[in-house]
C-alpha cells in the first residue's frame, strides 16, 4: 500500500475513535398498548414511564444506546366505548421493565457544543428484552395472572424479545445538555401482556376458583357466561406496546474531539 494511502487510514480510523463521545441521561413520560383490550388506538396512554440510558455517539449522525426502561400499561373493557368489550368486563395492569440497545441516526450533524446544528429530528431501532407479568383487580386484591391460565394455555414466559422503533427530535439548549422528545413502539413475541389472546377455556379444566373468575368476568355486570371455545381475544399474534419520552441528557464532548 502507498505511503500516502496508509498514512490517510491510519488518520481516519484515529479520527473516529477520537470522536467518539459519551451521553448520559434520564427521560420521563406515558406508556400504552396496543392489543385484545385496546386494538384500535396506538396512542392511548394507560400509564407512566421513566428509564435512564447511556449512549456512544460515534459522530453527529451516528450513535449507539443502551436503555434500562420503566413502564406501566393497563386497560379495563368497563371503560370501552364498544357495548361488546364493557358486557366481556376483564381488565389488566402491567409493569414492563426493558433493557435495550438500539442504533439512532440524526438528519442532521448534531454534535452538542461543538456542530453547526442547534436541533434534528432522528430515528431509531434495535433489540432488546422486556419483563412483564399482567395482574388483575378483583375483590379489592391484586392478582398475577400468568400463573391461572385463563384461557388454559400453557403457562406463558415471563420475558419477551422487543424490537423498538420510534422516532424524534432533539435540542441542544445549553452548551452540551441536549432535550429530545421521542414516540417509540415495541414489537413484541408475546400474546399475553393483557393475559388475554384466545377462546373461553372450560371451567372444568382451570386451576382453581380464582381462574374461573378472572376468565370471564361477564357475569360481574349482569351478563351469561360465555359459551366454552366462544372468542375471547382478537387471535392476533402478538400485543405491542409504546413508550412517548421527554428526556434530558448531557453529551461528554470538546472541540478537540471534532476539529
Amino acid at each position: 500500500m502507498p505511503k500516502f494511502l496508509t498514512l490517510l487510514f491510519f488518520l481516519l480510523i484515529s479520527y473516529q475513535l477520537q470522536a467518539q463521545t459519551w451521553e448520559v441521561g434520564g427521560t420521563l413520560g406515558g406508556a400504552g398498548y396496543i392489543g385484545d383490550l385496546n386494538p384500535n388506538n396506538p396512542v392511548k396512554i394507560s400509564g407512566i414511564s421513566g428509564g435512564l440510558f447511556v449512549a456512544r455517539n460515534f459522530d453527529g449522525y451516528f450513535s449507539a444506546k443502551l436503555n434500562f426502561t420503566y413502564g406501566k400499561i393497563s386497560a379495563d373493557d368497563s371503560k370501552s366505548s364498544s357495548q361488546q368489550f364493557r358486557d366481556r368486563n376483564l381488565s389488566f395492569n402491567d409493569p414492563l421493565k426493558e433493557l435495550s440497545l438500539v442504533g439512532e441516526f440524526n438528519f442532521m450533524n448534531y454534535i452538542p457544543d461543538a456542530g453547526p446544528h442547534k436541533y434534528t429530528p432522528y430515528i431509531y431501532t434495535g433489540v432488546g428484552i422486556t419483563s412483564y407479568a399482567p395482574r388483575a383487580n378483583y375483590n379489592g386484591q391484586s392478582y398475577g395472572l400468568r400463573q391461572l391460565r385463563t384461557e388454559n394455555e400453557p403457562t406463558y414466559g415471563k420475558n419477551t424479545i422487543v424490537i423498538p422503533y420510534g422516532v424524534g427530535i432533539k435540542y441542544n439548549f445549553n452548551t452540551k445538555w441536549t432535550v429530545a422528545g421521542d414516540l417509540g413502539y415495541r414489537y413484541t413475541f408475546t400474546d399475553y401482556l393483557d393475559d388475554v389472546s384466545g377462546k373461553y377455556a372450560n371451567p372444568g379444566q382451570l386451576p382453581n376458583d380464582y381462574s374461573r373468575a378472572l376468565a370471564d368476568r361477564s357475569g360481574e355486570v349482569g351478563k351469561p357466561q360465555n359459551a366454552i371455545g366462544v372468542q375471547r381475544g382478537d387471535f392476533k399474534p402478538r400485543d405491542t406496546y409504546f413508550f412517548l419520552g421527554f428526556t434530558i441528557s448531557y453529551t461528554f464532548v470538546t472541540q478537540r474531539c471534532y476539529y
